[in-house]
Formats: structure tokens, sequence, C-alpha cells
């Protein structure tokens, strides 16, 4: 219960204390009222128009003067040509947009005795609990994947009991109609935008037992029921022609078992990815104090200075939970509120932020062992492609494919905002396809490598055509920007807009390693990888600055803003591993003075950016600082609900501490696993099973004083393990110890595909 179940004693008042369900696809935010209930309905497509060609033509005859503006240092200039002649026209992508609402009202009552609600994180299955006059009422819901349909069902302890009004609503009268179409069927469809926009069409059926279901106006009416439940399907044109027909469909097949087959099938495929893994954080001396606390008393506890390993285990369980409701294999990515958003005119317009955000949403997915969660990221880089060569060729003359710092359902590849801090930015295509390789790296998978070759390619020739000399004779980028930040001159002028930005240097050195090691590993194309060999010796490397800190910029400016929720210099020590505290120590005492520059001036006050700090901290070893900032994010950037808080909702940064809880754990960066590299004191006890190391590794771990007493370690393919270790071990495979090699720190033996090996202290 501790660890594996969300519960309430009141119902939800607000967005950001309901609990999200979803199968990927369909998502829904249930507060649990108990007379008066609504589910807010998202479908992941339902977007705010088709797609446009937005790239500015004005661009490319202005190139060469933006940057010979920036090489005379005539920042101003710059900036200014680029927010007229680069931005997008128009300026604006699509945004997301929510579904509709599902309302359900006894209407014969008037008070509640409330019990409680749930969220059971092993089953995916949401329950509400409460009593109308006398008589117990449950109702559960869940979204299931393998029938592509939301079902709420509603019982009582008294037979005939269940009189309840169905609706569906709640689109602020934009683009949509909703009508019964039978005495037991609704159908809520509409639109988004003008001809060239996506159609929806959600479809509700009510199959009760006992008493009647019939229309009323535009609600359905049940009465006299012992048992109501409710199916509804939705879908929209932007999957299938005709799409009206498909989620009448789904309802249709649906209602062919019975409820308690519906969830049995829900509850096997969610297990199904769910079980693979877990972890353990003991805290015996709390326990007995949480264990009345509702999952929003033991937030206040903690914030009031409280320990509680367990809700940091339950953190980690709900991201889990997250990625399997978010996104599934042929859905679209997470955006920034994952599927769940409750406005026609979300913030940042919800779409796919790749500056970081969409990214982050996607840095657990592989050490979870939720490698197939991760394709729908592929899929889209696949759907940005083509816009994005375009992009490519009209704003720069450059082969390759390009993406800004946001795209959205259409791939959409071109400038977005009149935000100088953000908008010029080059990179994000380039950091999306960094995902593939990793996905290689935890899988193993040489097929998908092969498959997704070209794309990686891609994006590598862009950098190769629009990389230019600077006046060190480093290639660099131009224009770009150091995401979302403002720097001081040496004369006190600021800017965003500049040369050779640290982050961009590093995400290209990683991009074209990633290149050539497929190459290697696919035997192919061995002469395009030896220009990217060529051209990364003149590629900027991480550099020191004048305060102790890895330097931002090319050259060593001051921030405007000292404290900035941005920490891109740090992309080298995570997500990437350019930085490493075993290979690269004094980048990484550098790094360490980066981020006590920016925490001691207020960084990390959003959610996504103090998730951030816990995998730096996790990558530099330090425990006691990776609870610090587990405990920040949990007191000052989680909701009720347990969702991240920006603020507003991101989801990002729930994504982002599950991956750092993880990384404290087990890495497996610089080609070595390291087991609990950066356990917090308070940590002394635990476990964990099934997380996944790079080298194609299904890892588990027993310790007790802060100490490993047993590893299991699973090889997916034949290789050389390099396990961060003291020599002082026995190492058994199907019950006979083998021998190993002892070099750097590192036990080093031959691992064969299949073979689980078990790794215990000697004595």
């Amino acid at each position: 219960m501790y660890s594996s179940l969300l519960w309430y004693k009141a119902p939800a008042d607000d967005w950001n204390k309901a609990l999200p369900l979803g199968n990927g696809r369909i998502g829904a935010m249930v507060f649990s009222q108990p007379i008066n209930e609504r589910l807010q309905l998202n479908e992941d497509s339902v977007w705010s128009g088709g797609y446009r060609e937005r790239n500015n033509k004005s661009a490319l005859p202005n190139l060469e003067r933006v940057r010979g503006l920036l090489f005379d240092e005539k920042i101003e200039e710059a900036e200014a040509l680029v927010n007229d002649l680069f931005c997008g026209t128009p300026v604006n992508q699509r945004h997301y947009m929510p579904l509709c609402d599902l309302s359900i009202e006894h209407y014969k009552e008037s008070a509640a005795d409330f019990k409680q609600r749930t969220l059971d994180l092993e089953t995916a299955v949401n329950t509400t609990e409460y009593t109308l006059s006398g008589v117990s009422y449950k109702r559960e819901a869940f979204i299931s994947y393998p029938d592509q349909v939301l079902v709420l069902n509603i019982t009582a302890d008294k037979k005939e009991s269940i009189c309840v009004k169905i609706g569906l609503d709640g689109r602020d009268d934009y683009f949509d109609d909703n009508s019964p179409v039978s005495d037991s069927e609704i159908a809520f469809y509409g639109g988004c935008g003008g001809a060239d926009g996506i159609g929806f069409y959600a479809f509700l059926r009510v199959i009760a037992k006992g008493g009647s279901v019939r229309r009323h106006g535009s609600f359905l009416l049940t009465e006299g029921c012992d048992e109501v439940t409710i199916l509804l399907g939705a879908q929209t044109s932007y999957r299938t022609e005709d799409y009206a027909a498909q989620a009448q469909f789904d309802v249709n097949e649906a209602s062919a078992f019975t409820y308690d087959e519906l969830k049995a099938r829900h509850i096997a495929d969610y297990k199904s990815l769910y079980d693979r893994a877990g972890i353990c954080l003991d805290d015996e001396e709390n326990e007995a104090e949480i264990a009345t606390l509702a999952t929003d008393e033991r937030l206040a506890r903690v914030k009031a200075g409280g320990q509680d390993n367990r809700l940091t285990e339950l953190y980690h369980n709900f991201g889990r939970y997250l990625y399997i409701a978010g996104s599934r294999e042929d859905t679209l990515p997470m955006n920034l509120q994952g599927i769940w958003n409750k406005d026609m005119w979300p913030a940042w317009g919800c779409k796919f932020t790749i500056n970081i955000n969409t990214e982050m949403n996607y840095w657990a997915a592989e050490t979870c062992n939720l490698s197939e969660l991760h394709t729908p990221l592929f899929d889209h880089i696949e759907r940005m492609r083509p816009n994005g060569r375009v992009t490519a060729r009209q704003m720069y003359d450059c082969g390759g494919f390009v993406c800004h710092h946001n795209t959205d359902i259409w791939g959409d590849t071109a400038p977005q905002d009149l935000w100088m801090p953000a908008t010029q930015w080059p990179m994000g295509a380039a950091w999306l396809c960094l995902h593939i390789m990793e996905h290689y790296r935890f899988t193993q998978d040489k097929e998908f490598l092969a498959a997704k070759y070209e794309t990686i390619k891609e994006a590598a020739q862009f950098f190769v055509d629009f990389l230019i000399e600077d006046k060190q004779g480093r290639l660099v980028t131009c224009p770009s920007v150091s995401p979302e930040n403002t720097y001081i001159t040496e004369s006190g002028a600021k800017g965003s807009l500049c040369i050779g930005p640290s982050m961009d240097s590093q995400i290209i050195t990683c991009l074209f390693n990633d290149v050539i090691e497929a190459q290697e590993i696919l035997d192919t194309d061995k002469a395009f990888g030896k220009k990217l060999k060529a051209i990364l010796e003149r590629l900027p490397k991480p550099e020191i600055g004048k305060y102790g800190q890895i330097k931002e910029w090319a050259i060593d400016y001051d921030e405007a803003e000292p404290g900035h929720r941005h920490v891109s210099q740090l992309f080298a020590l995570y997500p990437a591993d350019l930085i490493s505290k075993r290979k690269t120590p004094e980048l990484a005492k550098a790094a360490e003075a980066t981020l006590e520059r920016r925490l001691s001036h207020g960084g990390g006050h959003t959610g996504w950016s103090r998730a951030w700090m816990i995998n730096f901290y996790a990558r530099l070893f330090d425990g006691e600082k990776v609870y610090d900032n587990i405990s920040a994010l949990l007191s000052n950037s989680t909701a009720d609900n347990m969702f991240d808080m920006h603020p507003p909702f991101q989801i990002d940064g729930n994504f982002g501490g599950t991956a750092g809880i993880t990384e404290a754990l087990l890495q497996s960066e610089c080609g070595e696993i390291i087991i609990l590299p950066a356990l917090p004191k308070r940590w002394q006890s635990g476990s964990f099973r099934g997380l996944r190391a790079r080298g194609g590794y299904t890892v588990g771990c027993e310790w007790q004083g802060g100490k490993a007493q047993r590893i299991t370690l699973r090889a997916d393919n034949d290789g050389v393990c390099r396990l961060v270790t003291d020599k002082s071990i026995r190492i058994t495979c199907g019950g006979e110890e083998i021998g190993f090699e002892y070099t750097n720190g590192c036990a080093v033996f031959t691992a064969a595909h299949g073979r689980q090996y078990t790794v215990t202290p000697k004595n």
C-alpha cells in the first residue's frame, strides 16, 4: 500500500488533485466526486488544425548577414533580423486540445458520505467509494489498451439503487456537438479548425443489469439498476478516415466481454509491462506513522521536513505507471502534459518542446525496462524528417534535416514563438535522434539500428553543411542560442543569439559519435564516418570558465540570470557521458561548481529543472545531494495527485525524477555498469529488480547498510561486462564460480546470451 497505491480521503476539487488514467492514446482525469462526477477526457491526436508549411523564405537570403553581425558582436542588430526574418510564418505551430467531459450524476441525491478514492499502480484501476442514503457505492474505472476503450463500472450493495444521469460535453462550445443516438448510446463529435483540421468522435454505451436505461434530453438516464457499465471509444480523422465507425466498432467489440473480462484483459496487459521492474526503499522507522496517512497527507509531511522513503518509491512507481498510461506503441509521443490536458489553449500549446522537455519524458523508458514505450518518439522523428529536409534547405541551404525547439502533431520543424532566448535553436532533431542510439544500446537490436541509420545520418548531415569556422578555427553552430538563457557581454549588453553555445557542440559530438558507432556495428558507410571524425576534431570541447564552472557559451559570458532553470552546458554530464566522475574528474569538479552556482542563485525552481538536478548529482555520485533534490522535488514541485508542477503541470518532471531515482541505484555510462553509485545515507537498505543497463543487461540488487549484498545481471547477448566494484567479490553463473579480470576498478568478464550472473561479497 505504501508504494503502490495513491489514495485520498476526499474527492478532487481541482484538476491537479484528480487522478490520471490512460492507454497511451485515450486519457482521463478522474475527480471521484460522489454525486456529480466528472471525467475530463483526452485523445492524443485532438489538435487544433491541419499541417501548414511555415518556413520563413527570408531566412536564407539573410543568413550570412546575421552571421556577420554576430562575428562583429552587433548582437542587437542580429537579433532584430532573426526575430523578423527567421521566425515561423505564421509564428505558432498547432496545439493540443481536450476531447470532452464525461459526467455522471446521481440525480436523486443531494448529500454523500465519502469514503475514499484510489489509484492502484499494480492494476491501473481507479476506485471511488461513497455512501448515498445508506447505500454503499463503488465506481471502478480504467482505460484498456487491448480493447481501446474507457471502462467505468458502478455497483451498489443494494439492488435497484443505481439512478444516474450520464452525458458528454465540455469543449467550450468549440466546433462540437453531442446527442444520444439510442436509448443507451451517446455520441460526441466535432472538429478542430477548418476543412484541414482533425475530426473527432467519442461514442459511449451504457450496459445495465436490472432497471432501465433511456434518453433524457442530451443525456442518458439509468433508473433502478443493480450495476451499470459505461464503455467509451474515441477516434479521430488523424488515424482513420471513418473515425466515427471506428469508435463505434471499438465499443461494439468491447461489449462482447463482461466487465470482469474487460478488467482482467486490461490488468494482464498492464502487468506485463509494470511487473518487469521495481524498487524497494526500506523505511521501517517511518512506516507505522505513514500507515494511516493518505497520499496528500504523506506529501504534506515531507514538505514539513519528514522522511518517507516509501513516497520516493511510490513516485518511481508512478513514473512507470505514467509511461504505460501515456505512451504505448502506435500512439503519439507524450507532449508537455503527457496526454492529460484540460485547456483549449494550454500553456505553451501543450506541444512537443524539444529543447529538453520531450527528451526528458523518455529518459527513464529504457532504464525502467519499458523499451517499446519509447517507440512513439521514434515514429514522430520519422514524421519530422520530410518537413525537416525542407526547413534545412529553405532556411539554411543545407542537406539533412533539422528542427528547432518545438514540433507538433504534424512534425512541423520551423521555428516556434517569437522569443529570442529559445526560438532560433537548430538542435531539436539532433537531440531527439540521440534517443535512437540509446535505444540500441539498451536493446542491442541491430534490425532497429539498421532501419534508423539513415535517420541519424540525415540529422548529422545537416551539421556537416551548417557548421562554420569561428575566430579560433573551430567548427560551430551559428546562429543559435543556449536554450532560454541570456548572457551579458563585458560591455554590459544582453543577448541570447550567439555563436557556438556549449550545448550545441556537445549534442553534435554525441550525434556524430552515434553515427560512427552505428557504422561500425552495421559495417557500412565508412566514408561518411571518416568525414565526421575529421569534423569532430574541430568541435569545441567542454571548457572550464572563470568561476570554475563549465562554460555555457564559447565566450565566458556572465548569465543575466545565474539561477536559470536550464543548465544546458551540463548536457555533457547528463544525459550524455562526455563528462564523467570516473573518466574526466576535473570536468566533473567543474560540473559540480556549475550546479552550486545555479542552485545558490535559486536554480531548480521548476519541477523539470529540479528533476534534472537529481540526475546531475547521481552522475556525480553525490547521494546526499540526490536525496536533497528529491526532497525538494516532492516539497516544491509535486501536486497532490503526484503530478509534477512547473508550475503549471508538466509531466517531464515526473519522468526526470523517475530517471534520477534510477540513476542513483544503477548507471551504465562510459561502457561500465555501476551499482548504487549515488545511494543516500537514508536509503540504508533496499532492493531493485528488472532495471536495465546499456549493453543489454537486466539488473537486480539487494543491499544492506548501504552495501550491495547480492547483484544479478542477465545478459541479452554475448559481450564483455565491466562492473565497477572492488576485488573481493564472487561471480557465479548456474551455480559455478567464474573468473574475472580486475582492471581500472572494474570486474571484467565475458557474458553469454541468456545467462544470469550473480555477484556477492567474497566474505
